[in-house]
C-alpha cells in the first residue's frame, strides 16, 4: 500500500471509530477480578507554559487516550491522574516532583526537558517511586534504578542519521552542524559523529552553538546561522524542537535552501503547521511515524485522530506506551501495588506491542527499538512527515 493510501486508510478508520479494535485488544489477565481494586494515583509531569508546552500537551493527550481506551484503569485499578508543571529548570522540576510525592502517587511519568530530568534524578531515586519518562532522555542519565524511559536516548537519533548521511553525502560535500547550547545537544552530536566517522572531513568543522531559549525571537539565530554557513556547506544538521524549531528553520531558510537533516523533533507536531513550505524536503530520523502499518498503530492513530483531530506525534505515542507499561506492571503486582513492587514488575514485562512496532526495555531501562527516516512532503493542503524507510535498530 502506498504511503498516501495508508494515510487515507488511517483517516477513514478514525472516522469509523475504534470500538471494535479496542474490544479485541485485551490481555489474558483481563479475566481476573478487578472490580474491587483500590484507586491509585499517577503523577504526570509536563511543561504547562512556554515553548515546550505543545510537547507537554501531546504527552498528556497520549496518556489520557490510553486511560480512555481502558476504562480509566491501569492494572485493573481506577486511576486518579495528578498533573504538575515541570517548568524549565531543575528547580521547578524538583518542586513538581515533590508536590506529587506528597500526594502519594504510585508512579510518575512525563518530563519533556532534559535539564529537568537530570535535576530530578536524585529526588526520584531517593523516593523509590518509579518514573516512566516519556520524552527527556539524556545519555548522562546512567545507573538509575527507578527511572525508565519509553522514548529514546538522545544520541540514538544522531547515530541513525550519521549512518545514513555517511553514505548519502557526496565525497566533496560538507555538513554544517548547528545546535542549541543545552543538555541534549552534545548527545546528538556525539552519536552523529560516532556513526558518520569522527575524522571524516565532511563533518570536521566545529559545531555552531546557538541560544537555548525555548522562546526565541525573530533574529535570535541569524548571526549563528551566518557563521555556520560561512564555509558554504552542502547540508545542515541541526537539533531543535517546538517554538525554537519554527524560528530556527524560518531564519535558516532566509539564507540556505539546501538539504536539512535532524532528529525528528524538528518537524514533529504543530511545527509543520507553522513552517508550511519552509519544511518541504527536510529529512528526519525518529522512532515513530504515524504512517506505520501495524495493528497497534492503526488502533492508536485512528483513536488519537478521532479524539484530538490531529495526527499523533512521537511524544503522544511514547506517553501512550508509558501508560501501557504501567498497566502491565501494575497488573503483575497482583492487586495491592506499592511503588517498589511496580518498579520490579517493570523489569518483567518483556516485549511491548507498540504503535512504533515491537520494542522492549534494555539494561539501561530505555527502549531497544527501530528508527525510521521521514521526509516532509505535501499531502493535499498540509505538510506531512512521510515514512521513507527503516534506518536502524538501536538501544
Amino acid at each position: 500500500m502506498s504511503q498516501m493510501n495508508r494515510r487515507r486508510a488511517l483517516q477513514l478508520l478514525a472516522a469509523l471509530g475504534t470500538t471494535g479494535f479496542v474490544a479485541g485488544c485485551g490481555s489474558d489477565t483481563d479475566a481476573q477480578p478487578t472490580a474491587n481494586r483500590s484507586p491509585i494515583k499517577i503523577g504526570l509531569i509536563t511543561p504547562q507554559a512556554g515553548g515546550l508546552k505543545s510537547i507537554g500537551d501531546d504527552i498528556t493527550n497520549g496518556f489520557q487516550l490510553f486511560l480512555d481506551m481502558h476504562d480509566k484503569r491501569l492494572g485493573g485499578h481506577p486511576v486518579e491522574l495528578l498533573t504538575a508543571d515541570e517548568g524549565d529548570t531543575a528547580k521547578t522540576g524538583k518542586a513538581a516532583v515533590d508536590g506529587l510525592l506528597k500526594q502519594g502517587v504510585l508512579a510518575l511519568t512525563g518530563v519533556v526537558n532534559s535539564a529537568v530530568m537530570v535535576g530530578i534524578r536524585d529526588t526520584v531515586e531517593q523516593a523509590k517511586v518509579p518514573l516512566i519518562g516519556s520524552n527527556a532522555s539524556p545519555s548522562s542519565l546512567q545507573s538509575v534504578f527507578y527511572i525508565w524511559r519509553t522514548s529514546y536516548v538522545l544520541d540514538e537519533a544522531g547515530r541513525a542519521l550519521g549512518r545514513y548521511l555517511r553514505d548519502q553525502l557526496p565525497t566533496n560535500g560538507r555538513v554544517a552542524i548547528i545546535m542549541p547550547e543545552n543538555v541534549g545537544s552534545p548527545d546528538v552530536v556525539r552519536g552523529f559523529r560516532q556513526e558518520f566517522g569522527a575524522s571524516d572531513p565532511r563533518i570536521s568543522d566545529p559545531v555552531t552553538y546557538t541560544s537555548a531559549n525555548p522562546n526565541p525571537g525573530k533574529t535570535t539565530y541569524a548571526a549563528d546561522i551566518t557563521k555556520a554557513l560561512a564555509k558554504q556547506p552542502t547540508a545542515v544538521f541541526c537539533f531543535f524542537a517546538g517554538v525554537a524549531a519554527v524560528e530556527f528553520i524560518k531564519q535558516l531558510r532566509e539564507k540556505f535552501q539546501g538539504p536539512v537533516y535532524a532528529p525528528g523533533f524538528l518537524t514533529e507536531g504543530n511545527v509543520l503547521e507553522s513552517l508550511k513550505e519552509n519544511a518541504l524536503g527536510i529529512q528526519t530520523a525518529l522512532n515513530y511515524s504515524a504512517d506505520l502499518n501495524n495493528t497497534s498503530n492503526r488502533v492508536f492513530a485512528s483513536a488519537y485522530r478521532k479524539k484530538y483531530q490531529v495526527t499523533p506525534t512521537t511524544y503522544a505515542m511514547a506517553s501512550y506506551d508509558a501508560a501501557q507499561v504501567l498497566d502491565q506492571a501494575i497488573q503483575l503486582t497482583g492487586g495491592s501495588p506499592n511503588p517498589q513492587q511496580v518498579n520490579l514488575a517493570l523489569g518483567r514485562i518483556g516485549q511491548i506491542d507498540s504503535p512504533r512496532g515491537i520494542w522492549q526495555f534494555n539494561q539501561p531501562r530505555t527502549p531497544q527499538q527501530k528508527w525510521y527516516l521521514r521526509e516532509v512532503q505535501r499531502d493535499g493542503q498540509v505538510m506531512s512527515n512521510v515514512l521513507i524507510n527503516e534506518l536502524a535498530t538501536l538501544g
